[in-house]
């Protein structure tokens, strides 16, 4: 039996970033990963999605698809090369609250992890609909679109959340006949209605095809070379046992955690077990399960930080980007809180003049205090200015702090200062 001081399981950015902050801090690290480090958003979803997002064609990003992912794989292995942190490549499954089964290819090995702080970090998968015709062979996950050597001619997307909206964007740039199938009323549901209806119209008339308000009950009759299952994730729990350490997962499959990430349910003295990232649902984004890490990490060595996770910006990398943080209008409204709305376009800003981007529209909220509270955008480079405006507040900035704020001129960031002016 091997003890540690922290037992990690998963190697995705959630678990290779509180592994390497762990060690900094002086911690033993033994991390659990079955497959290639830097999980699904290094090898299936982020990195590849976007290396095919800033391709010309699509023999290019096949070409520098796996260039990219495979440098970037290496360094996330020099990562866990680091003094402080062992790396076991297998499967794990919960002996009980503070001792880990390593197992290869399906066989328990004798290899057995006990520490006195465990952290799941094992991520999601694609969920597909449970349809009578889903094993159809023309239907993918986004992981073997990427995998794809020839371009589909026409491509079908089921659901216009992010991972649908980012492929049917980028795969009608490369000359696909793209339809979208959605069954809500519009996309993007994390956007303000507003930006997603517009950045929708854009894409329609790039030739994209959206069928709203639409329920899939049939594969039969889409007619479609691919069919990709953008319909969301699902957690990644199977084989882990969560039961043997006093574990219950909730309804969705996901793993319940209070405040701090700590597993709901897990109330050993003696130890002491977190979740992070899309394993427990809360937010499924490769920065928050990063913050979340580092947030875990300072719980168990008695660190206080102030990382504010009621604020968590998100990106669409479309063409052009939408991006946001905060609540959306409707929310607003259903929240029935005091509100103002600020707008500014892109057809206005200099910059985006000059570089031909003048599609675009920003809506910054602020609360009766004159706080900015949230801010929703399309256009390019959107995913900056979203990113400025969530560091404003996380400072509890106002409106007309913002406007006092000096900003480069011509730059795009000057959108968001328009807003307020």
């Amino acid at each position: 039996m091997t003890t540690t001081d922290l037992i990690i399981i998963g190697a995705g950015p959630g678990g290779y970033r509180a592994a390497e902050y762990a060690a900094k801090q002086g911690l033993h690290v033994v991390i659990i990963e079955k497959d290639e480090v830097g999980g699904t958003c290094l090898n299936r979803g982020c990195i590849p999605t976007k290396t095919y997002v800033h391709s010309t064609t699509f023999a290019e990003a096949v070409g520098r698809q796996q260039q990219v992912v495979s440098q970037l794989r290496s360094g996330v292995e020099q990562i866990l090369s680091a003094p402080g942190i062992t790396l076991v490549r297998g499967t794990a499954s919960f002996v009980d609250a503070q001792t880990i089964q390593v197992c290869n290819d399906g066989i328990v090995t004798n290899e057995t992890i006990t520490a006195p702080h465990i952290i799941i970090a094992t991520g999601s998968s694609a969920r597909l609909l449970p349809l009578p015709d889903i094993h159809d062979p023309r239907v993918m996950t986004s992981t073997e679109l990427l995998q794809l050597q020839t371009l589909p001619k026409r491509l079908c997307i089921i659901g216009a959340g992010v991972i649908g909206m980012e492929f049917a964007s980028v795969f009608n740039r490369f000359g696909s006949e793209v339809t979208v199938i959605e069954y809500l009323k519009e996309c993007l549901p994390m956007v303000d209605c507003d930006i997603a209806k517009r950045l929708r119209k854009l894409l329609e008339k790039r030739g994209i095809t959206f069928k709203m308000k639409t329920a899939v009950q049939s594969l039969k009759d889409i007619d479609a070379d691919v069919i990709l299952m953008a319909t969301g994730r699902k957690a990644n729990t199977e084989g882990l046992n969560v039961e043997a350490a006093g574990i219950t997962l909730a309804p969705n499959g996901t793993i319940p955690v209070d405040d701090n990430f700590r597993c709901i349910g897990c109330d050993s003295i003696a130890t002491r077990i977190f979740a992070i990232g899309d394993v427990n649902g809360r937010q499924m984004l490769a920065h928050a399960a990063e913050m979340q890490a580092i947030h875990v990490v300072n719980q168990i060595i008695g660190k206080k930080d102030g990382i504010r996770f009621d604020i968590m910006p998100a990106a669409i990398f479309t063409e052009p980007e939408a991006a946001c943080v905060g609540p959306t209008e409707d929310q607003l409204k259903e929240q029935g809180i005091e509100y103002i709305c600020k707008k500014s376009f892109w057809r206005a800003n200099g910059k985006a003049l000059a570089m031909n981007e003048t599609e675009g529209m920003l809506k910054l909220f602020a609360d009766k205090d004159d706080r900015i509270i949230g801010c929703h955008a399309y256009g390019a480079h959107a995913a900056d200015l979203i990113q400025e405006c969530s560091v404003l507040m996380c400072k509890d900035t106002a409106c007309s702090e913002l406007r006092d704020m000096v900003h480069i001129h011509p730059t795009l960031s000057e959108i968001l200062k328009a807003a307020v002016e």
